[in-house]
């Protein structure tokens, strides 16, 4: 329905808003201790203060940023690892292409955030562009699985051996024809992936293999105000709501996409 469309569209567009905002103003700095500790909801700090005495607000909205910016990344670099994969998959002779399904219902199995945390922990040390980097290695395989069953119907088609007949080479069969056939499909499940990277995200810094102080993020925030929950509740209303709203407004939008794309309609030349 277009309604969840537009539903995802502005839950979606209010974070990437503020996130933006970030770039050029924030209430106070990140590391400034403008109250007092544990304080609670006022007009200087509509969210309160953390038990260091910083804004929660702009921690908050520091959140928004880094789950936009490892959102969108990780879903890119996955969709783009994912798709090409699965291309080639289907191209590639029955026994290796059998092996390598294998190989990615077996990635598959695993759970993205283990996945991730391997990733994180081979690497150097957790960063904004590692934690981008594990969750988008880990969502590929679940991407490049999709494209490689998208692509085998489209070349089981009768205008795919027309072409061949005609002499048009594999390179542009995949361009004109494959292609445009999986990507409003492949679009929907990036879009679906984006969302699973913001909770992976999230949950790589509340077991602090995420973006290192003192970058806020919302999983961050989550951790570190558990051990205050019952007296200053803000620390995780705030960015566990900013959490949600963003996360059910990506699959709002994914699936109004779905719908307006018609991503199940038959495949046509």
């Amino acid at each position: 329905m277009r309604r969840n469309l537009w539903i995802g569209a502005v839950l979606v567009g209010l974070n990437a808003a503020v996130a933006a905002l970030t770039l050029v103003w924030l209430p106070y700095g990140p590391t400034e201790m403008s109250g007092g500790r544990l304080s609670p909801p006022s007009w200087a700090h509509p969210a309160g203060t953390d038990r260091l005495g910083r804004d929660y607000l702009t921690q908050v909205m520091i959140g928004a940023r880094i789950a936009m910016t490892v959102g969108i990344g990780a879903a890119l670099l996955g969709g783009l690892i994912g798709t090409t994969l699965g291309v080639l998959a289907a191209f590639a002779r029955r026994g290796l292409d059998d092996a390598l399904a294998a190989t990615l219902d077996i990635l598959i199995a695993f759970p993205t955030l283990l996945l991730a945390m391997l990733v994180v922990a081979a690497s150097d040390g957790a960063s904004l562009w590692t934690a981008i980097l594990a969750i988008g290695l880990a969502m590929s395989a679940i991407i490049a699985r999709l494209v490689r069953i998208l692509t085998k119907r489209v070349l089981a088609q009768d205008y795919i051996t027309a072409a061949r007949c005609s002499g048009l080479g594999w390179g542009k069969i995949t361009i004109a024809h494959i292609l445009p056939n999986i990507l409003p499909t492949v679009m929907v499940a990036v879009a679906l992936q984006f969302g699973l990277a913001v909770i992976a995200e999230a949950s790589l810094s509340y077991l602090g293999l995420g973006t290192p102080p003192p970058n806020a993020s919302w999983g961050q925030l989550l951790q570190q105000a558990q051990s205050t929950v019952f007296r200053a509740p803000m620390g995780v209303i705030a960015p566990g709501l900013a959490l949600i709203s963003l996360v059910l407004g990506i699959n709002f939008l994914a699936d109004g996409l779905r719908d307006l794309m018609d991503a199940d309609e038959e495949i046509q030349p």
